[in-house]
């Protein structure tokens, strides 16, 4: 077939045909980007009346329970089926204890939610990097972040969130073997219908940066690189993806998007789960500055970003332009 489209050739051949009108284009269109595909993160914290911007990240807030309710019901009319929360807790220790409280910042909005939209898709962070006092996603021996003895905890983080009733458990701390230690976790405790969404291929990444302003979740010590994925690495990240599932993950990410699109694909075509991909906080954060100098078009920008996130084979994405781009697609 495409050696005869090669012998064919010009004037024959004209692929400008299928592009000469808007409904030519639509219709003829590989890739379609929906409100159906995008996942609201957002960030709780303790208290009442409070929605504090994050300076780094432009449009986006840290809201206590209350007014978090009324960002969910604007995003849910929007059309949006899921959101990804973030929790910032009253305190923080050597284990991050606060983390796995029934009654925690994080379990407590999750009760709240379910009960006011109980059709939303609630997908819970599970990590100890915002709880710990030291910053790490697990538990610290002699300056290290000690695999092991770090599965119990993050196990029971996850345990927490679903008696919250979170129907998504999405580990980020990428210890190994956190994927089995939390399904055998929750399916002891009657919980086998809770998901896990595992962080499979989470990078060392520079583009993290405004997130860790906004979660409050920068490490005090050294970095993340012993646990965290060196962003030269495409096979491992395959190995870290296949591994997951085959201890029961039940959609896999790559995170972060933009720099890793063709990680995505090489993960969409080795498994048969939903692929989501992350679209990071910095990568919001160069749109959002770009434009506010009026150096590109923020409408135009996002909706390209997002949809080559999907034409490299994500179903979902984790976005924070989620509300705009959902409002974009509306309206057409």
């Amino acid at each position: 077939m495409t050696s005869g489209l090669i012998q064919r050739g010009f004037p024959q051949v004209r692929l400008r045909r299928l592009r000469r009108t808007p409904a030519l284009r639509e219709l003829v269109q590989e890739t379609r980007l929906s409100v159906e595909d995008l996942i609201y993160p957002l960030f709780v914290q303790p208290g009442s009346g409070l929605k504090s911007p994050v300076a780094s990240m432009p449009g986006v807030f840290r809201f206590s329970p209350d007014l978090l309710l009324e960002e969910v019901a604007a995003a849910v009319d929007l059309g949006i089926l899921a959101v990804l929360l973030f929790g910032l807790p009253h305190y923080k220790d050597e284990l991050g204890t606060a983390a796995y409280d029934d009654q925690g910042i994080v379990q407590e909005t999750v009760r709240m939610l379910k009960k006011h939209f109980p059709d939303l898709v609630v997908i819970t962070d599970v990590c100890l990097c915002g709880y710990t006092s030291h910053g790490h996603c697990g538990v610290v021996r002699d300056g290290e972040v000690d695999n092991d003895q770090t599965l119990p905890l993050i196990a029971e983080i996850a345990l927490s969130h679903a008696r919250a009733g979170a129907d998504i458990v999405a580990p980020s701390d990428m210890m190994d073997g956190r994927v089995k230690a939390i399904r055998e976790k929750l399916d002891a405790h009657g919980f086998s219908q809770v998901a896990i969404l595992a962080y499979a291929a989470k990078f060392a990444s520079a583009f993290y940066g405004p997130f860790r302003e906004a979660a409050d979740s920068s490490p005090g010590f050294g970095d993340r690189r012993s646990y965290q994925m060196n962003p030269a690495n495409r096979r491992e990240a395959l190995q870290e993806v296949l591994l997951d599932v085959a201890e029961g993950a039940d959609l896999v990410m790559v995170k972060p998007a933009l720099a890793y699109l063709d990680v995505i694909r090489e993960v969409r075509e080795t498994v048969l789960c939903p692929v989501v991909a992350y679209n990071v906080s910095g990568e919001y954060s160069l749109v959002k500055a770009a434009a506010a100098e009026g150096w590109v078009d923020e409408r135009q920008v996002v909706l390209e970003i997002l949809t080559g996130i999907k034409r490299a084979g994500a179903d979902l994405i984790i976005t924070y332009f989620a509300k705009d781009a959902a409002q974009w697609l509306r309206q057409g």
